[in-house]
């Protein structure tokens, strides 16, 4: 058994595009099942996104305090963003995403994981890097509006973030998934065993 993820397409029947908003749609497909039976599918057309978990020389974390209109809650994230425009290079992405988000800028990059957020809804993939060797950013902090205009910032253990993330307490799913990345790819092969930040993702294909 080949424990990868593969490409496979099914044939479409028909497709519709019922809501198109700022940043994403929603797509209906009718799709021929390999029995020939047509089934109905409607999910959300994404962009795709970058998350970055930010370690500093003391093992913490760069967390920041977001509010989240769907869930009704202010929740603990770590700095992420859309890719803007289609074939971006996510490394480019993430590293602007650091400096709004946190006026960080980081040394060292890593691919942490790459995931599919809620593959039988939508489309969206998300790569999570890894950044250490951290420094504030240069230059005037952006100027951020909206929700990001009420954010809270703090820098917590990862030992910390760990318990938090078991004991039901964190729930955002790139902090989820960093945290217990990191903490698998530590009691394994080790942190220089990841990706190299550059390193292909086919799932959004990127130029340099």
């Amino acid at each position: 058994m080949e424990l990868q993820d593969t490409p496979q397409e099914w044939r479409i029947a028909a497709t519709a595009t019922p809501f198109r908003g700022k940043k994403t749609s929603v797509r209906t497909d009718d799709v021929v099942m390999p029995d020939g039976e047509v089934a109905r599918r409607d999910y959300q057309v994404h962009p795709g996104s970058v998350a970055v978990l930010a370690l500093d020389e003391e093992d913490r974390v760069l967390l920041i305090k977001q509010y989240r209109h769907p869930v009704r809650q202010k929740l603990w994230e770590i700095p992420a963003g859309l890719l803007d425009v289609p074939g971006e290079n996510p490394l480019h992405a993430a590293r602007r995403e650091l400096y709004e988000e946190a006026h960080v800028k980081a040394g060292d990059w890593r691919v942490l994981t790459d995931v599919y957020t809620s593959p039988g809804g939508t489309d969206e993939a998300v790569r999570i890097f890894l950044a250490r060797d951290l420094a504030e950013a240069e230059g005037d902090r952006f100027e951020v509006s909206e929700e990001e205009a009420d954010m809270e910032t703090a820098r917590v253990p990862l030992a910390d973030l760990v318990r938090g993330v078991l004991a039901g307490d964190l729930h955002n799913n790139c902090l989820v998934l960093g945290i217990l990345s990191l903490a698998a790819a530590r009691a394994g092969d080790g942190l220089d065993a990841l990706r190299p930040a550059e390193a292909p993702w086919p799932a959004r294909p990127f130029g340099a």
